[in-house]
């Protein structure tokens, strides 16, 4: 038998039904559907299963979800990425959920990469910053963000243009 719990700080609220867990704090919160069912017991989640490789994988699993959740919201998960123009200089704007890039390789058309929801993208000249209390919802926008500017069937040695990721901290207070 195997049984691992996690202690929620107290400045954390927790709610749970089944699979699914939702952690705030203040007006900020992050719902999550774990792999593995739980008990709530207060300020614990606790996981308990027959001892197995799969159930434990599951578990563990689980639990670096829970920690990511926590830690997200003492403080926000920051992207670093850098805008590398050699031939065509582009240019980047965030207009609503999506991130717009022109004159990508000298293209007419504009492309675009969806922002999710509770990201905060910045673009400042050839700098763009993503932050999130989500991990996950930060590091997808990033994904997103690097392959609108995938360069497809031509030399990687010499077209490097595009939207690369720079930095991933983790420590911006907020």
């Amino acid at each position: 038998m195997i049984s691992e719990e996690i202690e929620i700080p107290s400045e954390l609220e927790v709610e749970a039904s089944g699979k699914k867990i939702k952690i705030s704090k203040g007006n900020e919160k992050i719902e999550k559907a774990l792999a593995y069912p739980f008990k709530l017991d207060g300020k614990k989640i606790i996981f308990s299963a027959v001892l197995n490789k799969k159930n434990k994988k599951l578990i563990k699993t689980s639990l670096a979800h829970i920690r990511n959740i926590i830690s997200g919201l003492g403080k926000k998960y920051v992207y670093k990425m850098q805008v590398c123009s050699v031939h065509f200089p582009m240019t980047v704007t965030v207009k609503g959920q999506e991130l717009v890039i022109k004159n990508f390789l000298g293209e007419v058309k504009e492309r675009k990469a969806k922002i999710l929801e509770e990201v905060n993208v910045k673009v400042d000249k050839e700098f763009i910053t993503i932050e999130s209390s989500d991990k996950e919802k930060a590091g997808q926008t990033a994904a997103n963000i690097e392959s609108a500017t995938k360069i497809r069937n031509k030399d990687k040695r010499v077209f490097q243009d595009g939207i690369y990721i720079t930095d991933k901290e983790k420590g911006k207070r907020k």
